[in-house]
């Protein structure tokens, strides 16, 4: 459970960081920090006593402007003065950081700024150069250790960050301890933090005798070599970042590659459904509609629809029609038709169909015979007697 508590830690070796000498800006960001009067917070031993750390935020409450738990049996009170007389802490400057001036914050946003163009308040880190970035991450993990929503947090870091640069001076003693309470707060879901410092004024108090002593992960404390390892990261970071519209440009070219072979329909083309072929009675259409047969007769008239051929992928040069009386079916008289017959239109056909109805109409009128011959009407063309 201890691992939860140095999570949120960082922890700074200034002799060490000081000596950087491959990025000024670096080596300045550090000059600035230890004189705002951090050193001895961040740079204080870094060592941890699992059990003791357990028990202490297992047990903390705060009362009256202190810090209280109990640990092996023993009871363990913090105040504000103890804290600041420990770390070194400044306890005068500014307690509110709403009293950061403007226009050093104006300023702050294209210094911090790594393409030189002013950023938000708010902004994401890889926005800024290498040593603000890891400034962020000192305060995030080593002193403001605070959730919420990332606008609020980050807008109290983008001012913590402006009064370290502009070498303001901050009531680091008020603003530390009051973090302080609200981690030994149960109510509170603020992440628990400060472990180094916690385990170090356990060591000091007369009363406890403290178990084994753990040192914390080499990752976990700035140095020279840290250090160069974290600007070359972000280095490439920005690399990948320079390079992500040309890698999405890259995946849209490729996605248009493979719609070529099924291309997009567009409102202002027509969209043409794929023809399918059928195995029963092919559909009447404008083909089958060429040749009319009409039957006279003294009983009702019948119309002999010519069935179209089923395999119509078979195309004979003639074909060949036979056409049956009901009352006579052994003298069948074939009629040979054309296989090229005119297409017929709509006004051909509504003609075919009026010239029907006529001869319709007159045969009803007159005094046919018994049998009358049939009349073979073709679309285009006057109808042949056979």
């Amino acid at each position: 459970m201890a691992a939860s508590f140095i999570s949120n830690a960082l922890q700074v070796n200034f002799d060490s960081v000081l000596g950087f000498s491959d990025n000024e800006g670096m080596v300045n960001m550090f000059k600035s920090l230890e004189s705002t009067g951090l050193c001895g917070f961040l740079g204080c031993p870094s060592v941890l006593y699992e059990d003791e750390l357990v028990s202490f935020f297992a047990n903390s409450i705060v009362k009256d402007n202190e810090v209280l738990s109990c640990v092996q049996g023993k009871f363990v009170e913090i105040t504000e003065d103890i804290f600041a007389s420990v770390f070194e802490l400044p306890t005068d400057g500014l307690t509110y950081l709403s009293k950061v001036p403007k226009d050093l914050i104006f300023d702050a946003k294209s210094i911090f700024s790594m393409s030189g163009e002013p950023v938000k308040i708010s902004c994401k880190k890889r926005e800024m150069k290498y040593e603000f970035r890891l400034l962020n991450d000192i305060l995030e993990k080593s002193v403001s250790v605070k959730a919420g929503s990332f606008d609020v947090v980050m807008h109290e870091r983008f001012l913590l960050m402006t009064a370290i640069h502009f070498g303001l001076k901050v009531n680091w003693s008020k603003l530390l301890f009051d973090i302080l309470k609200e981690m030994a707060d149960q109510s509170s879901k603020i992440s628990k933090g400060y472990a180094a410092q916690i385990c170090v004024l356990l060591k000091g108090d007369p009363n406890l005798t403290l178990g084994e002593a753990k040192t914390f992960q080499p990752l976990k404390i700035l140095t020279v070599k840290t250090v160069g390892t974290y600007v070359s990261k972000n280095k490439n970071i920005a690399y990948d970042e320079t390079d992500e519209p040309v890698v999405a440009k890259a995946a849209v070219v490729k996605k248009k590659a493979v719609s070529k072979k099924r291309p997009a329909v567009t409102a202002d083309e027509p969209v043409l459904k794929k023809k399918r072929t059928t195995m029963g009675r092919a559909a009447l259409s404008d083909k089958n509609l060429a040749i009319v047969s009409v039957v006279l007769d003294v009983e009702p008239i019948s119309v002999i629809h010519v069935a179209a051929p089923k395999d119509q992928r078979c195309r004979a040069q003639k074909r060949k029609l036979v056409l049956r009386n009901e009352s006579e079916e052994e003298s069948a008289v074939e009629v040979v038709v054309e296989k090229e017959a005119v297409k017929a239109d709509v006004d051909n056909i509504d003609n075919i169909i009026q010239h029907v109805i006529a001869e319709t109409a007159e045969f009803e009128t007159g005094e046919p015979d018994l049998m009358e011959p049939v009349v073979t009407v073709i679309a285009g063309s006057e109808p042949v007697e056979n």
